[in-house]
């Protein structure tokens, strides 16, 4: 299949708002991939690179040559591309990764370089995530909807999900199901104001547990061999060997459990998320050990327990496993109950509370109301000091802000980071104009502006971060609205920013 097509088929998914339309546009795409083209074909449909990790940042996205004037790239030649670029390694491997790049993008339309950039961003927002995606294999493949989906949930695979379904259908994806060593979707929990928002949607009584401030750990024992897999399906293993020795010493067989690692201070509270996160990532002896706290248990001694109650699999995990490596969980009928049991979260400095429904399943990959999280807000008011052009959805938008916090020894900003989370169709046509008005210049991929205008940001911690030249940098920034109010003289401080990072619960 031409790689020209399937940007085509991007461009026209991202231009419509319709759901039957979507799926029907990647459904049509999806069949007239070659068997060979289908893991990679699916894929780019859905916004993402079969290969995790490329070394290709925005600086070397910018510097591309001129597109193409014909189209002679197929999807397999696109796959082949980016799988070498994504295993230079060594001495010159920068400058070897900047020839194959270059070599690609040169072979590329401007509608495919389009794509790529997309691509190789990550902001590929075209409406075609993963259970969209579903919907369209099980339209091309001509197989139940309700079996793609759980064989994309058991697997965490939508590559291998496609090309079962497209070459074998609905008897081979039956062949994929829960298997000790192999990572699954994890069930996700929606957000909810407090917690009275969050009972009305898990309904009462619901458990509640304390959401800590840690990596989300999926931890898969068969035998004395123990894997150990983040949030995002890529195995850890070798980075945990405290969690590995805790789980190989339980008195079980073969289990799958979910839970949370993170490191604790000499007092026996929460390290700032960035510790833990840190701490996951690097290999060899040190300093600080990662606990594990487990919520709950998906398979034990043969049996799986996916489509079981919380409150049987809740009790099995409780019979199984020490106090110790437990989350803390109480169960709650009113209001006022969850309510106290979220200020002793935030007392115990942890991040908030998740409220779950007795009775639901696990429902692997799926975001419901049957886990309801429950944090603090933090809001700042911050000044917009550049905007990134969009990508796919938001192509021709101003879109990615530059947050800076007033410096008052200086009179200038302090930049902390980036954000384009929470902005709609409105704040993204009006910003756009904006800016525009405000823009000192223009690179083509940056909008450099005055330093005038005032964005609300909601966000989830403060961390340090040798990235931003103020040290510190926002947890998942997001916006909230325009302070056309205020000034950008009555802008935070990066004086408050960064004793938010000390401040208990800032970290969360």
């Amino acid at each position: 299949m031409r790689f020209l097509d399937l940007a085509a088929t991007s461009a026209a998914v991202s231009a419509t708002s319709g759901r039957k339309t979507k799926i029907e546009l990647l459904a049509d795409a999806l069949r007239r991939l070659d068997p060979a083209e289908i893991a990679a074909g699916s894929a780019y449909l859905a916004g993402e690179l079969p290969q995790r990790q490329t070394g290709v940042g925005y600086a070397s996205l910018r510097d591309r040559p001129p597109a193409a004037a014909e189209p002679s790239l197929s999807v397999a030649a696109v796959d082949a591309a980016i799988a070498e670029i994504s295993v230079v390694a060594g001495a010159g491997s920068q400058a070897r990764r900047r020839e194959l790049l270059g070599a690609l993008f040169g072979a590329a339309t401007a509608d495919e370089q389009r794509l790529l950039i997309g691509l190789f961003s990550g902001e590929l927002r075209q409406g075609a995530q993963a259970g969209l995606l579903a919907d369209a294999i099980a339209k091309a493949a001509e197989v139940p909807l309700a079996v793609v989906r759980r064989a994309l949930l058991l697997s965490g695979d939508l590559k291998q999900v496609a090309v079962a379904a497209l070459t074998g259908g609905a008897a081979v994806l039956a062949e994929i199901t829960l298997r000790v060593g192999t990572p699954l979707t994890p069930m996700l929990a929606q957000s909810a104001p407090d917690v009275g928002a969050a009972l009305l949607a898990t309904g009462a009584p619901a458990a509640v547990d304390v959401k800590l401030d840690g990596i989300r750990i999926q931890v898969h024992r068969s035998g004395d061999d123990v894997a150990v897999f983040t949030r995002s399906l890529d195995d850890i293993t070798g980075r945990m060997p405290e969690v590995v020795e805790a789980v190989r010493r339980l008195p079980l067989r073969e289990a799958v459990l979910d839970g949370e690692a993170m490191t604790l201070g000499p007092d026996g509270r929460p390290r700032p998320f960035q510790e833990t996160s840190s701490r996951a990532a690097t290999r060899g002896t040190v300093s600080a050990a990662l606990v594990p706290y487990f919520f709950d248990l998906l398979h034990l001694d043969g049996t799986d327990l996916l489509d079981e109650p919380g409150r049987v699999r809740w009790q099995a995990l409780a019979d199984t496993l020490p106090a110790a490596l437990l989350v803390g969980r109480t169960t709650v009928t009113t209001e006022e109950e969850a309510a106290a049991a979220f200020a002793a979260a935030l007392a115990a400095g942890q991040e908030g509370v998740v409220m779950k429904a007795l009775e639901a399943p696990y429902d692997v990959g799926r975001r419901g109301s049957a886990w309801v999280k429950v944090k603090p807000r933090h809001t700042l008011d911050l000044v917009v000091l550049g905007v990134e052009w969009g990508h796919g959805r938001r192509q021709g938008w101003l879109s990615n802000l530059h947050l800076g916090a007033r410096d008052p020894e200086t009179g200038g900003f302090v930049m902390l980071g980036k954000t384009f989370k929470g902005l709609t169709d409105e704040l993204l046509r009006w910003q756009t104009a904006r800016f525009q008005e405000l823009a000192t210049s223009d690179n083509g991929w940056v909008v450099e502006v005055r330093p005038e205008q005032v964005v609300e940001i909601a966000f989830d911690g403060v961390q340090t971060s040798p990235r931003y030249p103020g040290g510190v940098a926002l947890r998942f920034a997001r916006v909230l609205r325009y302070r056309d109010d205020k000034p950008a003289a009555e802008a935070d401080t990066i004086d408050t920013v960064r004793s938010l990072r000390h401040a208990g619960g800032a970290d969360s």
